[in-house]
């Protein structure tokens, strides 16, 4: 079995070398900071090859393809952690509460960049937190981490659930947590969380902003307010 997932991650990689693509991979680099390990291959072609792999993967268990995205992880090529990111929602009805340690340590171990955040955190977390609520007090500890990507997936794990109207209260909760950090991804990470909140608790979040906006880092203020209408967004943006 091995032999034939280490086959199978070959593959993968092999499809994407030859899908690589010269005005990517020449402005790939333009989107972060530090330097970043990549193919240089268009985000839909990574999706494709993706589901095109997933139709064998998919007849593993679910421990084997823990190992096999975990392979792919180990590479640090952000296309490879992009198909983990397509892959682990697929397997949402398997979940279990205890899954919730694996994507901790995957983030911890492998994600240093905020497109290898947002995309496993987004749907992969989001997904096991809308199956399993009780357990956002784990995002709640990832909140006061050392760590600042697992900080990051603290907020970004309950986008796709904040734009559905969920957990207000919690979401709050973990802005909290995250109002003063000094990290630029962080506070990024938690105002786009309150923009998503504002969709269904617009009122709700303009209050928040406004209570802390003398504190709240001017980054995180200007994604937080995005969506609202230009009155609400220079209410909350002004110095008093």
């Amino acid at each position: 079995m091995l032999n034939n997932m280490k086959s199978t991650i070959q593959e993968i990689r092999s499809e994407l070398e030859i899908n690589v693509d010269e005005k990517t991979k020449q402005s790939y680099q333009r989107f972060f900071k530090k330097p970043v390990k990549y193919y240089g291959v268009k985000t839909g072609i990574v999706r494709k090859i993706a589901e095109k792999y997933w139709q064998a993967v998919k007849k593993l268990n679910k421990k084997e393809i823990f190992s096999l995205c975990e392979m792919l992880y180990a590479s640090d090529y952000c296309e490879e952690t992009f198909i983990v990111s397509f892959w682990i929602p697929n397997l949402t009805d398997q979940f279990e509460p205890t899954d919730i340690l694996t994507f901790e340590r995957w983030i911890k171990k492998y994600i240093n960049n905020w497109a290898k955040c947002d995309s496993f955190c987004n749907h992969s977390v989001g997904n096991f937190i809308e199956k399993y609520p009780e357990l956002i007090k784990e995002l709640k500890r990832w909140s006061k981490s050392n760590n600042c990507w697992l900080k990051r997936a603290a907020a970004v794990s309950l986008i796709i659930p904040a734009k559905k109207g969920k957990f207000l209260e919690n979401v709050l909760e973990i802005t909290n947590q995250l109002l003063l950090d000094e990290n630029d991804m962080v506070q990024k990470g938690y105002g786009w969380l309150l923009k998503e909140a504002s969709r269904r608790h617009q009122q709700e979040i303009f209050e928040y902003v406004v209570k802390n906006r003398k504190r709240m880092p001017r980054t995180a203020l200007r994604y937080a307010v995005e969506l609202m209408p230009k009155t609400l967004k220079y209410e909350a943006m002004r110095h008093d």
